[in-house]
């Protein structure tokens, strides 16, 4: 088939359909979507919640827990609880009623059907943290693998030792730290690589000992890019204090003009094949994936993928050995053909799931593990499921769900937003699509008004010392209003604590106290990084036309690849 434009029922903009993409669909048996890639990635990512944490009562044990749902709102377990065999996964179980549509069936099973509290597995001392595998020692970390002792941190793999990063792989004893991989005492850098006793790195790799450097390979004892002798550099560089809170604040700020100066490539893809898109490593066929780590093969739109993910379109946190999936979030771990999916782990042809693990041949199930053949988490028999299958499919083109802005869901699309067990705010969606109130509310959308806050700030940012040195250890007793106070699109915490390991890791690395509560802080790192779309634009150098995160109507210098690579190799 022919490529096809089609109008978006969301946003209203036209998007094209590839003759390849219509072959995709028709291997998955699912219709040519209706929103625009754009517009899917948002709804699925309305359904993820990684940062938001509440406390609440587990409904099972009546223990206290914390959770990524809010008080009040399902049914809640302690996740070793749910984990257990203590209770009976299909007791929650209905039949199919053909006199309404699947998608609010499928809502009302939700709020009756146990969920675990939070999407961890084998995790040590890391209770407030969300979407954690291999963690120890872990305080307020997201959506991280195989880290220990960390905290303020996400979509950190093989980490030790270290605050504040984002999207990192392989530091120890870092700071601050943005896409960047195998550093060792770095602190604000970005899009660098293998590199040590640094600070301010920005697209270098192989440095040591320099400070404040862009597009530099295989250098030490350098500042500013200029290359200086190991006592020179020890004299130079000592005239910039981080400890100061005042010294940080100002070099920040020259940092930033100097970058300015230079060129930025258009995007990141190493040792890949006809990639598209922005910071993919080792995979090949891929058009617009963005944050890959390596082994996505032959798929569509894909953010977050990494260890094996292929024949896929429109994912997001996937891997693991994936293949054949369509529309998922969470989703893979030894897995094959799984569609509309959430937080669904190792499981083979399922069709809308949601927490689901370790089971095949399900459609429209919640929370079940190591089950087959279940619809709306009631048992069936082989040849009962294979043949109500089909008829639900047939009933949800017939009776689709039509949600509150007029959309229509029928079969082949994923969850609608409204239906969500989260808040747009509470969501990753905010992360990186962020709207105000009124806007998600004209959208369809729910917003969730912050909570009463139980704490009393106990001293304002301005009133923190300017130098760590002056810093006594009573501040970890202190409440400090966060600078934002609330006025911001941050989900802003309004204020903070300094925990007693990372005063030490201030104070060791001679660091000054942030001033801003950790959710802020995540949306500053979130800010240096470019969003996940392309634009057409022409290289700055030979003006050759070139797709580039980058929009035309930023202020950096872009380069095409060879252009960047014969100025900075």
């Amino acid at each position: 088939m022919n490529q096809e434009i089609k109008n978006c029922q969301n946003c209203k903009s036209d998007f094209t359909i590839e003759s390849d993409d219509f072959a995709f669909y028709e291997k998955m048996k699912v219709p040519a979507p209706t929103f625009c890639w754009q517009c899917r990635m948002v709804r699925r990512m309305t359904w993820r919640n990684e940062r938001t944490l509440y406390k609440r009562t587990c409904d099972a044990t009546s223990k206290d827990i914390i959770s990524m749902f809010a008080p009040g709102q399902h049914v809640v377990y302690e996740r070793d609880y749910w984990w257990s065999d203590n209770w009976d996964q299909n007791a929650s179980g209905r039949d199919y009623d053909f006199n309404k549509p699947f998608f609010q069936q499928f809502h009302e099973l939700l709020q009756r059907a146990p969920l675990p509290n939070v999407a961890n597995s084998n995790v040590i001392n890391s209770d407030y943290s969300n979407h954690n595998a291999d963690a120890k020692n872990c305080y307020l970390v997201y959506a991280c693998y195989k880290n220990e002792d960390l905290a303020y941190c996400a979509g950190t793999v093989d980490c030790k030792s270290s605050l504040d990063l984002y999207k990192v792989l392989n530091l120890t004893h870092c700071y601050e730290d943005v896409l960047c991989g195998g550093m060792n005492h770095v602190f604000f850098s970005y899009d660098s690589d293998d590199s040590v006793n640094s600070a301010f790195l920005h697209a270098c790799k192989n440095m040591i000992d320099s400070l404040g450097c862009i597009n530099l390979r295989n250098k030490s004892h350098a500042i500013f890019n200029q290359i200086y002798s190991k006592e020179e550099y020890v004299k130079e560089r000592a005239k910039y204090d981080f400890g100061s809170y005042k010294g940080l604040s100002d070099f920040k700020k020259k940092f930033s003009e100097f970058i300015q100066q230079h060129p930025r490539r258009h995007g990141f893809i190493y040792k890949s094949v006809n990639a598209i898109g922005d910071n993919i490593l080792n995979s090949k066929n891929v058009y617009m994936g963005f944050d890959l780590f390596g082994g996505v093969e032959d798929s569509k739109y894909i953010v977050h993928g990494a260890d094996v993910l292929r024949d896929t379109y429109d994912a997001y946190g996937a891997g693991g050995n994936l293949s054949n999936a369509y529309e998922v979030v969470d989703t893979g771990v030894d897995a094959t053909r799984n569609l509309f999916s959430v937080f669904t782990h190792s499981c083979q042809n399922t069709y809308y799931t949601y927490a689901c693990q370790n089971s095949r041949d399900l459609f429209g199930c919640i929370g079940l593990r190591s089950k087959e053949y279940c619809i709306f988490n009631k048992q069936y028999a082989k040849e009962e499921y294979e043949a109500l299958v089909p008829k639900i499919i047939e009933h949800m083109n017939a009776m689709p769900y039509i949600d509150g802005k007029g959309r229509v869901y029928k079969y082949g699309e994923f969850f609608p937003v409204e239906l969500s067990p989260f808040s747009y705010n509470e969501t990753i969606a905010q992360e990186y699509y962020p709207k105000v109130e009124a806007e998600v509310l004209e959208a369809g959308y729910r917003w969730r008004a912050p909570d009463t806050k139980q704490y009393k700030v106990t001293l304002q940012p301005q009133d923190l010392p300017d130098h760590i040195k002056d810093v006594s250890d009573d501040i970890v007793n202190q409440v400090i209003g966060c600078e934002h106070g609330g006025g911001c699109n941050h989900q802003c915490m309004t204020a903070f604590k300094i925990i007693p390991s990372e005063l030490q890791f201030y104070k060791a690395n001679n660091l000054a106290l942030p001033r801003l509560c950790f959710n802020c802080r995540h949306y500053a790192r979130l800010a240096q990084r470019t969003p996940f779309m392309l634009w057409d634009r022409t290289c700055s150098k030979c003006a050759k036309p070139i797709k580039t995160s980058y929009s035309p109507d930023r202020p950096e210098i872009i380069y095409c690849e060879q252009c960047y690579q014969q100025e900075v190799a």
